[in-house]
Protein backbone atom coordinates (compact mmCIF):
# COMPACT_ATOMS: atom_id res chain seq x y z
CA UNK A 1 0.00 0.00 0.00
CA UNK A 2 1.52 3.32 -0.84
CA UNK A 3 1.16 5.31 2.53
CA UNK A 4 0.70 9.20 2.78
CA UNK A 5 4.36 10.41 2.86
CA UNK A 6 3.88 12.83 5.49
CA UNK A 7 2.64 9.59 7.29
CA UNK A 8 5.67 6.70 6.40
CA UNK A 9 7.98 9.30 7.48
CA UNK A 10 6.47 10.01 10.93
CA UNK A 11 4.07 6.93 11.61
CA UNK A 12 1.71 9.68 12.68
CA UNK A 13 -1.58 10.83 10.80
CA UNK A 14 -0.39 15.05 10.06
CA UNK A 15 -1.49 17.94 10.52
CA UNK A 16 -1.47 20.46 7.26
CA UNK A 17 -1.72 24.24 8.10
CA UNK A 18 -0.19 26.97 6.23
CA UNK A 19 1.07 24.85 3.63
CA UNK A 20 3.26 22.74 6.04
CA UNK A 21 2.95 19.33 7.56
CA UNK A 22 2.83 19.66 11.88
CA UNK A 23 1.73 16.67 14.34
CA UNK A 24 -1.02 17.36 16.25
CA UNK A 25 0.07 18.91 20.06
CA UNK A 26 -3.12 17.35 21.75
CA UNK A 27 -2.89 14.45 24.38
CA UNK A 28 -5.30 11.77 22.59
CA UNK A 29 -5.61 9.96 19.65
CA UNK A 30 -5.96 6.67 18.50
CA UNK A 31 -4.60 3.99 16.18
CA UNK A 32 -6.04 3.48 12.78
CA UNK A 33 -6.61 -0.09 11.95
CA UNK A 34 -7.35 -2.34 8.73
CA UNK A 35 -10.94 -3.72 9.76
CA UNK A 36 -10.73 -6.55 7.23
CA UNK A 37 -7.06 -7.49 9.14
CA UNK A 38 -6.86 -5.64 12.53
CA UNK A 39 -3.69 -4.80 11.24
CA UNK A 40 -2.69 -1.21 12.78
CA UNK A 41 -1.60 1.21 10.21
CA UNK A 42 -0.86 4.64 11.76
CA UNK A 43 -1.49 6.61 14.68
CA UNK A 44 -3.66 9.74 14.64
CA UNK A 45 -2.72 11.81 17.06
CA UNK A 46 -5.77 14.99 18.31
CA UNK A 47 -5.24 18.54 17.56
CA UNK A 48 -5.66 20.89 20.58
CA UNK A 49 -7.76 24.31 20.70
CA UNK A 50 -4.17 25.49 19.91
CA UNK A 51 -3.83 23.55 16.44
CA UNK A 52 -7.47 25.03 15.74
CA UNK A 53 -6.67 28.28 16.69
CA UNK A 54 -3.34 28.67 14.34
CA UNK A 55 -5.36 26.36 11.47
CA UNK A 56 -7.98 28.89 11.62
CA UNK A 57 -6.27 32.07 11.81
CA UNK A 58 -3.93 30.98 9.13
CA UNK A 59 -6.94 30.47 7.16
CA UNK A 60 -8.02 33.94 8.21
CA UNK A 61 -5.05 35.67 6.88
CA UNK A 62 -5.01 33.46 3.26
CA UNK A 63 -8.77 34.39 3.13
CA UNK A 64 -7.89 38.20 2.39
CA UNK A 65 -5.48 37.92 -0.74
CA UNK A 66 -7.51 34.56 -2.34
CA UNK A 67 -10.54 36.39 -1.86
CA UNK A 68 -10.01 39.15 -3.91
CA UNK A 69 -8.37 36.58 -6.94
CA UNK A 70 -10.16 36.44 -10.24
CA UNK A 71 -12.49 33.69 -10.54
CA UNK A 72 -10.84 32.38 -13.55
CA UNK A 73 -7.07 32.03 -11.30
CA UNK A 74 -9.40 30.66 -8.67
CA UNK A 75 -10.19 27.44 -10.60
CA UNK A 76 -6.94 26.49 -12.28
CA UNK A 77 -5.59 24.56 -8.80
CA UNK A 78 -8.92 22.85 -9.11
CA UNK A 79 -8.63 21.88 -12.94
CA UNK A 80 -4.53 20.59 -11.58
CA UNK A 81 -6.29 18.90 -8.92
CA UNK A 82 -9.37 16.91 -10.91
CA UNK A 83 -6.05 16.25 -12.81
CA UNK A 84 -4.15 14.67 -9.78
CA UNK A 85 -6.85 12.96 -8.76
CA UNK A 86 -7.22 11.03 -11.89
CA UNK A 87 -3.30 10.29 -11.98
CA UNK A 88 -3.43 8.97 -8.44
CA UNK A 89 -7.42 7.37 -8.70
CA UNK A 90 -6.08 3.68 -8.23
CA UNK A 91 -3.48 4.01 -5.58
CA UNK A 92 -6.14 6.14 -3.43
CA UNK A 93 -8.95 3.16 -4.06
CA UNK A 94 -6.19 0.77 -2.47
CA UNK A 95 -5.73 3.66 0.46
CA UNK A 96 -9.69 3.52 0.79
CA UNK A 97 -9.96 -0.23 1.11
CA UNK A 98 -7.33 -1.01 3.75
CA UNK A 99 -8.18 1.77 6.22
CA UNK A 100 -12.18 1.60 5.47
CA UNK A 101 -12.85 -2.31 4.74
CA UNK A 102 -15.36 -1.42 1.55
CA UNK A 103 -14.17 -3.21 -1.68
CA UNK A 104 -11.56 -1.62 -4.48
CA UNK A 105 -15.02 -1.29 -6.89
CA UNK A 106 -16.68 0.63 -4.02
CA UNK A 107 -13.55 3.15 -3.41
CA UNK A 108 -12.90 3.10 -6.70
CA UNK A 109 -16.83 4.63 -7.44
CA UNK A 110 -16.88 6.61 -4.25
CA UNK A 111 -13.54 8.54 -5.94
CA UNK A 112 -15.17 8.93 -8.99
CA UNK A 113 -18.19 11.00 -7.24
CA UNK A 114 -15.96 12.76 -5.32
CA UNK A 115 -14.00 13.98 -9.21
CA UNK A 116 -17.00 15.13 -10.15
CA UNK A 117 -17.46 17.80 -7.70
CA UNK A 118 -14.16 19.05 -8.64
CA UNK A 119 -15.04 19.07 -12.18
CA UNK A 120 -18.56 21.33 -11.16
CA UNK A 121 -16.45 23.55 -8.67
CA UNK A 122 -14.55 24.73 -12.11
CA UNK A 123 -17.53 25.44 -13.26
CA UNK A 124 -17.80 28.33 -10.44
CA UNK A 125 -17.44 31.49 -12.90
CA UNK A 126 -20.97 30.48 -14.39
CA UNK A 127 -22.64 29.47 -10.86
CA UNK A 128 -21.22 32.03 -8.86
CA UNK A 129 -22.92 35.03 -10.88
CA UNK A 130 -25.23 36.92 -9.68
CA UNK A 131 -28.36 38.90 -11.17
CA UNK A 132 -29.19 42.45 -12.73
CA UNK A 133 -31.97 44.38 -13.62
CA UNK A 134 -31.57 47.50 -15.88
CA UNK A 135 -34.29 50.15 -14.87
CA UNK A 136 -35.58 48.66 -11.94
CA UNK A 137 -37.14 52.13 -10.82
CA UNK A 138 -37.10 55.19 -12.67
CA UNK A 139 -33.58 56.36 -13.74
CA UNK A 140 -32.31 53.42 -11.56
CA UNK A 141 -30.37 49.75 -12.44
CA UNK A 142 -30.17 47.21 -10.20
CA UNK A 143 -27.43 44.52 -9.45
CA UNK A 144 -26.90 41.39 -6.98
CA UNK A 145 -23.40 40.05 -6.56
CA UNK A 146 -21.70 37.15 -4.47
CA UNK A 147 -19.21 37.52 -2.19
CA UNK A 148 -17.14 35.29 -0.09
CA UNK A 149 -17.21 34.86 3.72
CA UNK A 150 -14.02 33.96 5.01
CA UNK A 151 -13.32 30.53 6.64
CA UNK A 152 -15.12 27.72 6.48
CA UNK A 153 -14.69 23.95 8.15
CA UNK A 154 -16.26 20.55 7.52
CA UNK A 155 -17.05 17.54 9.67
CA UNK A 156 -16.39 14.46 8.08
CA UNK A 157 -17.59 10.65 8.56
CA UNK A 158 -15.96 7.41 8.09
CA UNK A 159 -18.08 5.95 5.51
CA UNK A 160 -16.92 7.85 2.46
CA UNK A 161 -13.45 9.90 3.69
CA UNK A 162 -12.37 10.18 0.04
CA UNK A 163 -16.24 11.67 -1.78
CA UNK A 164 -17.56 13.68 1.38
CA UNK A 165 -14.55 15.75 1.94
CA UNK A 166 -14.78 16.98 -2.04
CA UNK A 167 -18.26 17.44 -1.39
CA UNK A 168 -17.41 20.89 0.15
CA UNK A 169 -13.62 21.92 -0.43
CA UNK A 170 -13.87 22.61 -3.86
CA UNK A 171 -16.73 24.89 -4.04
CA UNK A 172 -15.54 26.58 -0.71
CA UNK A 173 -12.43 27.77 -2.04
CA UNK A 174 -13.72 28.22 -5.77
CA UNK A 175 -16.58 30.73 -4.50
CA UNK A 176 -12.95 32.75 -2.80
CA UNK A 177 -13.07 31.11 0.92
CA UNK A 178 -11.03 29.32 2.62
CA UNK A 179 -11.28 25.79 3.97
CA UNK A 180 -10.29 23.72 7.01
CA UNK A 181 -11.17 19.77 6.86
CA UNK A 182 -11.65 17.74 10.09
CA UNK A 183 -11.51 14.28 8.48
CA UNK A 184 -12.97 10.94 10.55
CA UNK A 185 -10.19 9.83 13.06
CA UNK A 186 -11.17 6.23 12.06
CA UNK A 187 -10.38 6.85 8.37
CA UNK A 188 -8.08 10.00 7.74
CA UNK A 189 -5.10 8.25 5.67
CA UNK A 190 -6.96 9.25 2.60
CA UNK A 191 -7.67 12.63 3.24
CA UNK A 192 -4.12 12.96 4.07
CA UNK A 193 -3.03 11.51 0.71
CA UNK A 194 -5.71 14.02 -1.23
CA UNK A 195 -3.97 17.10 0.69
CA UNK A 196 -0.32 16.32 -0.26
CA UNK A 197 -1.77 16.36 -3.75
CA UNK A 198 -3.61 19.89 -2.80
CA UNK A 199 0.06 20.50 -1.89
CA UNK A 200 1.39 20.18 -5.35
CA UNK A 201 -1.60 21.60 -7.06
CA UNK A 202 -1.40 25.33 -6.74
CA UNK A 203 -2.94 26.50 -4.08
CA UNK A 204 -1.86 29.30 -1.89
CA UNK A 205 -0.74 28.05 1.53
CA UNK A 206 -3.15 28.92 4.05
CA UNK A 207 -6.17 28.09 1.60
CA UNK A 208 -6.63 24.67 2.22
CA UNK A 209 -6.01 23.22 5.72
CA UNK A 210 -6.24 20.02 7.53
CA UNK A 211 -6.53 19.05 11.07
CA UNK A 212 -7.37 16.02 12.88
CA UNK A 213 -8.94 14.69 15.99
CA UNK A 214 -11.90 14.05 17.83
CA UNK A 215 -14.29 15.47 19.70
CA UNK A 216 -12.71 18.50 21.66
CA UNK A 217 -11.33 19.93 18.24
CA UNK A 218 -14.54 19.74 16.92
CA UNK A 219 -15.78 21.33 19.84
CA UNK A 220 -12.79 23.96 19.00
CA UNK A 221 -14.07 24.27 15.43
CA UNK A 222 -17.43 25.06 17.01
CA UNK A 223 -16.40 27.61 18.85
CA UNK A 224 -13.66 29.26 17.44
CA UNK A 225 -15.24 33.03 16.15
CA UNK A 226 -12.94 33.14 12.88
CA UNK A 227 -15.15 30.55 11.88
CA UNK A 228 -17.84 31.55 9.31
CA UNK A 229 -19.70 28.13 9.02
CA UNK A 230 -19.70 24.73 9.42
CA UNK A 231 -20.45 21.37 6.93
CA UNK A 232 -21.38 18.27 8.62
CA UNK A 233 -22.02 14.89 7.89
CA UNK A 234 -23.08 12.13 10.31
CA UNK A 235 -25.68 10.59 12.79
CA UNK A 236 -28.57 12.10 13.51
CA UNK A 237 -27.80 12.73 16.79
CA UNK A 238 -24.66 14.60 16.80
CA UNK A 239 -25.76 16.40 13.40
CA UNK A 240 -28.68 17.77 15.85
CA UNK A 241 -25.75 18.62 18.27
CA UNK A 242 -23.68 20.42 15.62
CA UNK A 243 -26.67 22.54 14.21
CA UNK A 244 -27.22 24.13 17.58
CA UNK A 245 -23.92 24.59 18.80
CA UNK A 246 -22.59 26.17 14.85
CA UNK A 247 -26.06 27.87 14.98
CA UNK A 248 -25.82 29.00 18.52
CA UNK A 249 -22.45 30.60 17.87
CA UNK A 250 -23.71 32.43 15.00
CA UNK A 251 -22.51 30.38 11.90
CA UNK A 252 -23.98 29.04 9.07
CA UNK A 253 -24.10 25.19 9.71
CA UNK A 254 -25.15 22.22 6.98
CA UNK A 255 -25.74 19.19 9.05
CA UNK A 256 -26.33 15.70 7.58
CA UNK A 257 -28.05 13.03 9.85
CA UNK A 258 -28.56 9.28 10.26
CA UNK A 259 -31.13 7.72 7.64
CA UNK A 260 -34.01 5.16 7.52
CA UNK A 261 -34.58 4.53 3.88
CA UNK A 262 -36.89 2.31 1.96
CA UNK A 263 -37.33 0.15 -1.02
CA UNK A 264 -41.35 -0.01 -2.30
CA UNK A 265 -42.15 -2.76 -4.45
CA UNK A 266 -45.16 -2.28 -6.61
CA UNK A 267 -46.57 -5.48 -7.75
CA UNK A 268 -45.87 -4.44 -11.76
CA UNK A 269 -42.73 -3.78 -10.59
CA UNK A 270 -39.75 -6.12 -12.83
CA UNK A 271 -39.00 -8.37 -9.97
CA UNK A 272 -35.67 -10.00 -10.40
CA UNK A 273 -34.65 -6.60 -11.54
CA UNK A 274 -36.01 -4.70 -8.02
CA UNK A 275 -34.35 -7.81 -5.95
CA UNK A 276 -31.14 -7.08 -7.39
CA UNK A 277 -30.86 -3.82 -7.06
CA UNK A 278 -32.96 -4.11 -3.37
CA UNK A 279 -29.60 -6.05 -2.90
CA UNK A 280 -27.12 -3.93 -3.70
CA UNK A 281 -28.70 -0.98 -2.11
CA UNK A 282 -28.46 -2.36 1.08
CA UNK A 283 -25.13 -4.34 1.13
CA UNK A 284 -23.09 -2.39 -0.52
CA UNK A 285 -20.10 -0.52 1.14
CA UNK A 286 -21.70 -3.58 3.80
CA UNK A 287 -24.21 -0.94 4.49
CA UNK A 288 -22.46 1.53 6.18
CA UNK A 289 -23.58 4.58 3.76
CA UNK A 290 -26.66 6.96 4.56
CA UNK A 291 -28.20 5.90 0.98
CA UNK A 292 -28.89 2.22 2.10
CA UNK A 293 -32.25 1.31 1.50
CA UNK A 294 -32.54 -1.67 4.06
CA UNK A 295 -36.04 -1.74 4.41
CA UNK A 296 -38.29 -3.03 1.60
CA UNK A 297 -41.61 -2.46 1.70
CA UNK A 298 -43.65 -4.87 -0.95
CA UNK A 299 -47.19 -5.40 -2.32
CA UNK A 300 -48.63 -8.37 -0.56
CA UNK A 301 -49.77 -9.98 -4.20
CA UNK A 302 -45.87 -10.38 -4.89
CA UNK A 303 -44.14 -10.41 -1.44
CA UNK A 304 -43.65 -13.55 -1.41
CA UNK A 305 -42.19 -14.04 -5.41
CA UNK A 306 -39.92 -11.41 -4.41
CA UNK A 307 -38.38 -12.69 -1.06
CA UNK A 308 -37.12 -15.75 -2.55
CA UNK A 309 -35.34 -13.27 -5.28
CA UNK A 310 -33.95 -11.43 -2.62
CA UNK A 311 -32.91 -14.37 -0.64
CA UNK A 312 -31.28 -16.23 -3.62
CA UNK A 313 -29.51 -12.75 -5.00
CA UNK A 314 -28.42 -12.51 -1.16
CA UNK A 315 -26.73 -16.05 -0.89
CA UNK A 316 -24.92 -15.49 -3.69
CA UNK A 317 -22.83 -11.90 -2.23
CA UNK A 318 -19.18 -12.98 -1.26
CA UNK A 319 -18.24 -11.59 2.19
CA UNK A 320 -14.45 -11.11 2.37
CA UNK A 321 -10.83 -8.31 2.32
CA UNK A 322 -12.04 -5.56 -0.19
CA UNK A 323 -8.87 -6.11 -1.94
CA UNK A 324 -10.18 -9.48 -3.69
CA UNK A 325 -11.69 -8.69 -6.79
CA UNK A 326 -14.37 -11.22 -5.98
CA UNK A 327 -15.57 -9.72 -2.70
CA UNK A 328 -19.27 -8.20 -2.48
CA UNK A 329 -19.60 -6.89 0.52
CA UNK A 330 -15.98 -5.72 2.66
CA UNK A 331 -15.38 -5.30 6.56
CA UNK A 332 -17.51 -3.23 8.86
CA UNK A 333 -15.38 -0.53 10.08
CA UNK A 334 -14.63 -1.21 13.81
CA UNK A 335 -15.18 -4.27 16.30
CA UNK A 336 -17.20 -2.14 18.00
CA UNK A 337 -19.39 -1.11 15.64
CA UNK A 338 -19.43 -4.66 14.27
CA UNK A 339 -20.89 -5.59 18.05
CA UNK A 340 -23.66 -2.76 17.51
CA UNK A 341 -24.93 -4.60 13.87
CA UNK A 342 -24.73 -7.71 15.60
CA UNK A 343 -26.99 -6.31 18.91
CA UNK A 344 -30.03 -5.60 16.19
CA UNK A 345 -29.76 -8.64 14.62
CA UNK A 346 -30.43 -9.84 17.85
CA UNK A 347 -32.88 -7.15 18.60
CA UNK A 348 -34.86 -8.01 15.75
CA UNK A 349 -34.95 -11.97 16.32
CA UNK A 350 -36.17 -11.13 19.99
CA UNK A 351 -39.06 -8.76 18.62
CA UNK A 352 -40.06 -11.56 16.24
CA UNK A 353 -39.17 -11.11 12.68
CA UNK A 354 -38.34 -13.72 10.43
CA UNK A 355 -34.79 -14.56 9.97
CA UNK A 356 -34.78 -16.02 6.25
CA UNK A 357 -30.44 -15.24 6.08
CA UNK A 358 -28.74 -15.16 9.27
CA UNK A 359 -25.33 -13.94 8.30
CA UNK A 360 -23.49 -13.22 12.21
CA UNK A 361 -21.67 -17.10 11.56
CA UNK A 362 -19.81 -15.81 8.34
CA UNK A 363 -15.75 -16.54 8.72
CA UNK A 364 -13.44 -15.16 6.08
CA UNK A 365 -10.31 -17.30 5.21
CA UNK A 366 -7.15 -15.27 6.15
CA UNK A 367 -9.15 -12.63 8.07
CA UNK A 368 -9.83 -14.08 10.71
CA UNK A 369 -9.35 -11.34 12.75
CA UNK A 370 -11.17 -9.03 10.73
CA UNK A 371 -14.79 -7.11 11.63
CA UNK A 372 -16.81 -9.33 9.14
CA UNK A 373 -21.23 -9.61 9.09
CA UNK A 374 -22.84 -11.51 6.25
CA UNK A 375 -25.58 -10.22 4.52
CA UNK A 376 -28.60 -11.02 7.04
CA UNK A 377 -32.22 -10.93 5.88
CA UNK A 378 -35.42 -10.58 8.04
CA UNK A 379 -39.16 -11.51 6.73
CA UNK A 380 -42.09 -10.23 8.03
CA UNK A 381 -40.92 -6.74 9.54
CA UNK A 382 -43.43 -4.96 11.16
CA UNK A 383 -42.94 -1.46 11.18
CA UNK A 384 -42.66 -0.51 14.62
CA UNK A 385 -39.76 -3.23 15.31
CA UNK A 386 -36.51 -1.83 16.22
CA UNK A 387 -34.80 -2.63 12.58
CA UNK A 388 -37.52 -0.84 10.79
CA UNK A 389 -37.27 2.48 12.40
CA UNK A 390 -33.41 2.87 13.16
CA UNK A 391 -30.36 2.63 11.36
CA UNK A 392 -28.81 0.02 11.44
CA UNK A 393 -25.27 1.02 9.21
CA UNK A 394 -25.22 -2.70 8.40
CA UNK A 395 -25.54 -5.35 5.77
CA UNK A 396 -28.95 -6.29 7.39
CA UNK A 397 -32.40 -5.99 5.33
CA UNK A 398 -35.47 -6.25 6.26
CA UNK A 399 -38.46 -6.70 4.40
CA UNK A 400 -42.15 -5.78 4.82
CA UNK A 401 -45.99 -6.49 3.13
CA UNK A 402 -48.33 -4.05 2.30
CA UNK A 403 -51.42 -4.11 0.79
CA UNK A 404 -50.76 -1.57 -1.98
CA UNK A 405 -48.49 2.04 -2.63
CA UNK A 406 -51.07 4.32 -0.35
CA UNK A 407 -50.20 2.03 2.58
CA UNK A 408 -46.31 1.97 1.61
CA UNK A 409 -46.16 6.00 1.46
CA UNK A 410 -47.59 5.59 4.80
CA UNK A 411 -45.00 3.29 6.28
CA UNK A 412 -42.31 5.71 4.80
CA UNK A 413 -44.06 8.83 5.73
CA UNK A 414 -44.31 7.47 9.76
CA UNK A 415 -40.65 7.50 9.57
CA UNK A 416 -38.36 9.84 11.77
CA UNK A 417 -35.91 10.19 8.58
CA UNK A 418 -36.18 11.64 5.39
CA UNK A 419 -33.20 10.70 3.73
CA UNK A 420 -34.41 8.58 0.50
CA UNK A 421 -36.33 6.27 -0.80
CA UNK A 422 -36.92 4.07 -4.03
CA UNK A 423 -40.01 2.94 -5.67
CA UNK A 424 -39.82 -0.04 -8.51
CA UNK A 425 -42.88 0.12 -10.57
CA UNK A 426 -43.92 -0.02 -13.96
CA UNK A 427 -47.09 2.26 -13.52
CA UNK A 428 -46.18 6.05 -14.05
CA UNK A 429 -49.30 7.01 -12.05
CA UNK A 430 -47.24 5.12 -9.60
CA UNK A 431 -44.61 6.96 -9.60
CA UNK A 432 -45.98 10.56 -9.96
CA UNK A 433 -47.85 9.48 -6.80
CA UNK A 434 -44.60 8.44 -5.06
CA UNK A 435 -42.84 11.69 -6.74
CA UNK A 436 -45.35 14.12 -4.81
CA UNK A 437 -46.87 12.26 -1.86
CA UNK A 438 -43.44 11.31 0.14
CA UNK A 439 -41.61 14.12 2.48
CA UNK A 440 -38.41 12.40 1.20
CA UNK A 441 -35.31 14.65 -0.17
CA UNK A 442 -33.64 12.25 -2.78
CA UNK A 443 -36.31 9.82 -4.66
CA UNK A 444 -35.54 7.14 -7.24
CA UNK A 445 -38.03 5.35 -9.90
CA UNK A 446 -36.43 2.12 -10.88
CA UNK A 447 -32.92 2.87 -9.06
CA UNK A 448 -31.90 1.11 -5.91
CA UNK A 449 -30.11 3.63 -4.81
CA UNK A 450 -30.89 7.90 -5.13
CA UNK A 451 -27.96 9.03 -5.32
CA UNK A 452 -27.90 12.71 -7.37
CA UNK A 453 -24.97 13.54 -9.36
CA UNK A 454 -22.86 16.55 -8.40
CA UNK A 455 -24.52 18.89 -10.14
CA UNK A 456 -27.86 18.38 -8.10
CA UNK A 457 -27.72 19.06 -4.60
CA UNK A 458 -27.76 15.98 -1.96
CA UNK A 459 -31.38 16.20 0.06
CA UNK A 460 -32.63 14.98 3.29
CA UNK A 461 -35.39 16.21 5.43
CA UNK A 462 -36.66 15.83 8.68
CA UNK A 463 -34.37 14.00 10.49
CA UNK A 464 -31.88 13.84 8.19
CA UNK A 465 -31.08 17.21 7.71
CA UNK A 466 -30.23 20.13 10.19
CA UNK A 467 -30.40 23.64 8.22
CA UNK A 468 -31.33 25.25 4.80
CA UNK A 469 -28.66 24.62 2.06
CA UNK A 470 -27.33 21.09 1.23
CA UNK A 471 -24.43 19.72 0.16
CA UNK A 472 -23.28 19.82 -3.79
CA UNK A 473 -24.51 21.62 -6.41
CA UNK A 474 -25.80 24.90 -6.53
CA UNK A 475 -26.40 25.21 -3.02
CA UNK A 476 -23.20 25.31 -2.08
CA UNK A 477 -22.85 28.48 -4.38
CA UNK A 478 -25.68 29.74 -1.93
CA UNK A 479 -23.73 28.43 1.43
CA UNK A 480 -20.52 29.88 0.93
CA UNK A 481 -21.65 33.45 -0.48
CA UNK A 482 -23.41 36.26 0.17
CA UNK A 483 -25.37 38.32 -2.27
CA UNK A 484 -24.61 42.28 -2.03
CA UNK A 485 -27.16 44.44 -3.90
CA UNK A 486 -25.99 47.80 -5.90
CA UNK A 487 -28.75 50.39 -6.33
CA UNK A 488 -27.19 52.46 -9.06
CA UNK A 489 -28.50 56.23 -9.95
CA UNK A 490 -26.70 58.40 -12.65
CA UNK A 491 -28.82 61.56 -12.42
CA UNK A 492 -27.11 63.12 -15.64
CA UNK A 493 -27.47 60.14 -17.45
Amino acid sequence: MAYPKSVADTGTVQNYVGGEWHTPSGSDGRDVVDPATSERLARVAFSSPDDVDRAVRTGAEAFEEWSTRAVEERIQPLFELKRLLEAHHDELAELLVREHGKTRAEAKGELRRGIENVEVACGIPSMMQGGTLLDAAPGIDESAVRKPLGVFAAVTPFNFPAMIPLWFLPYAVATGNSFVLKPSEQAPLVAQRIFELIDRAGFPDGVLQLINGGVDTVDALLGHDGVEGVSFVGSTPVARTIYETAAANGKRVQAQGGAKNHIVVAETADLDFAAEKTVSSAFACAGERCLANDVAVVEASVYDEFVDRVVSEAEAQTVGSGLNPDTDIGALISPEHERRVREYVGTAVDEGAELLLDGRDVSVEGSEDGNFLGPTLFGNVDPEMTIAREEVFGPVLGLMSVADLDEAIGVLDRSDFGNAASLFTASGADARTFRHETDIGNLGINAGTAAPMAFFHFGGRKDSFFGDLHAQGEDMIHFYTDKTVYIERWPDA
